[in-house]
C-alpha cells in the first residue's frame, strides 16, 4: 500500500512538472511576444502618451508574467511531490 501512494505522488508530480513547466513556458512566451517588435506606430504613440500602468502592453504583459509564475509554481509543487513520493518509497 506504501508503495502505491508514493508510486501516485510520484506520477502525479511528473505531470505537475511537465504541465506547469511547459504552460509556464508558452505564457511566458506570449508576455515577451509583443516586445520583440514594434507594433503600429499609431498605437504606440497613443499609448505613450498614458501613464505607464494604464498602457494596455504594459499591464498584459503584468498579468502573462503572473500567470507564468503561477505556472511555474504548480511546476515547483510537482517537484515537491516527487520528492515526497519518494521519500515514501524509501
Amino acid at each position: 500500500m506504501v508503495g502505491t501512494v508514493g508510486f501516485v505522488l510520484e506520477v502525479c508530480g511528473g505531470m505537475a512538472i511537465v504541465i506547469g513547466g511547459w504552460r509556464s513556458y508558452a505564457v511566458a512566451r506570449e508576455a515577451l511576444a509583443p516586445l520583440a517588435h514594434d507594433g503600429d506606430p499609431t498605437r504606440t504613440e497613443i499609448e505613450a502618451a498614458r501613464p505607464l500602468v494604464e498602457r494596455p502592453r504594459v499591464r498584459l504583459f503584468a498579468r502573462r508574467a503572473a500567470v507564468s509564475l503561477g505556472w511555474l509554481a504548480v511546476a515547483f509543487y510537482g517537484l515537491y511531490l516527487v520528492v515526497r513520493g519518494q521519500a515514501v518509497v524509501g
